[in-house]
């Protein structure tokens, strides 16, 4: 048995509305570095976004989505993956309840107060159900299990008090990222699931004297222009040896114990990543619907914004007034980088 770990991020550039980082886990019967869980999956997902077969649509999700195409594919793949985990949420909240351990502060952002959207938001029908079922088949049929889906939800206000706590956004990414990647994974206790009843890390019957002896393969996208982690990595790998592998532009390696960690570009090629990428924009699409309907309860005809910096400047010029009369700081509102 090995385990497969992808982890990739949307909304990293915005001035506006959350950073959401998801982490997805996967058991796999083979060394995770020879399980093409593409192939397994080949009848029920497609990269393709140009086909119309019935398939999830799985892919980098800036593909998957765009306003022209609309949420619907996006919400498709990412509600399926819930219901193939064991959860079925049917609101916004359920749905970042179940995903993410959450901030207690985050529930206090004037956007969400007393707002929700009713799930899915995008019309699908729940004759979806036939997708799952065949996902969960060939589950079974290769031995494979969806353990974990894991997000963090930054809003500005964290976003912010992180940044001061480090020396910039690249390394406040970097942080959030492999502190979500310890709640579903350890170097010395590898197979951690979580349990379904409360959505969190569950370590017992995971830990063993073979446990260190699980492959692991974790894979994320990189940050960036980073090539080097394995000074984060300490940060998590609980005083184990970090050994690295390689280092460059493309793709960064480094084994801890029985676990390769591979931070490359162009992840979303690996299937957990993809699915990671998906889930995290559907977060952060479902989040700026909530953030620019509490916008325009206040600025009556506001143009919608989806938070990216020069759009961002012109949204907020347009609500500065309520803004103020709100009386809602810049730090609330504004990504300071």
């Amino acid at each position: 048995m090995g385990l497969l770990i992808g982890m990739d991020e949307a909304g990293y550039g915005p001035n506006l509305g959350p950073l959401v980082i998801t982490v997805t886990a996967w058991e796999v019967p083979d060394p995770p570095g020879e399980c093409d869980l593409w192939s397994c999956f080949s009848e029920v997902v497609t990269q393709d976004i140009t086909a119309g077969d019935g398939r999830l649509h799985l892919t980098d999700s800036k593909k998957v989505y765009t306003p022209a195409i609309g949420l619907s594919r996006l919400e498709a793949t990412a509600l399926a993956a819930c219901r193939l985990r064991g959860n079925s949420p049917h609101t916004y909240r359920d749905l970042c309840a179940r995903l993410a351990a959450g901030d207690a502060a985050e529930r206090t952002e004037p956007c969400l107060l007393n707002a929700e959207l009713p799930l899915p938001h995008a019309g699908i029908s729940h004759s979806e159900d036939a997708v799952v079922d065949r996902w969960r088949d060939c589950c079974e049929r290769n031995g494979v299990r969806l353990t974990a889906i894991r997000s963090e939800i930054v809003w500005p206000r964290r976003w912010n008090a992180l940044l001061r706590e480090n020396a910039n956004k690249a390394e406040t990414l970097t942080r959030l990222s492999l502190r979500l990647l310890r709640r579903v994974w350890s170097p010395d206790i590898p197979g951690i699931s979580e349990n379904p009843r409360d959505g969190g890390p569950a370590r017992d019957g995971c830990a063993g004297p073979h446990a260190s002896s699980v492959p692991v393969l974790i894979v994320a996208d990189k940050h960036g222009g980073r090539n080097c982690y394995d000074r984060h990595l300490q940060e998590i790998a609980d005083g184990a040896m970090i050994f690295r592998l390689r280092e460059g532009r493309d793709e960064s390696r480094y084994r801890i114990g029985s676990s390769e960690l591979r931070f490359q570009a162009g992840g979303e090629s690996h299937l957990p990543v993809a699915l990671a990428s998906i889930v995290s924009k559907y977060v952060r699409e479902l989040s700026m619907e909530l953030f620019n309907r509490f916008w325009a309860e206040h600025v009556p005809g506001v143009k919608p914004t989806k938070g990216y910096p020069v759009d961002a400047r012109r949204f907020r010029v347009d609500i500065a007034e309520a803004q103020r009369r709100l009386n809602i700081p810049d730090t609330v509102l504004w990504r300071e980088r």
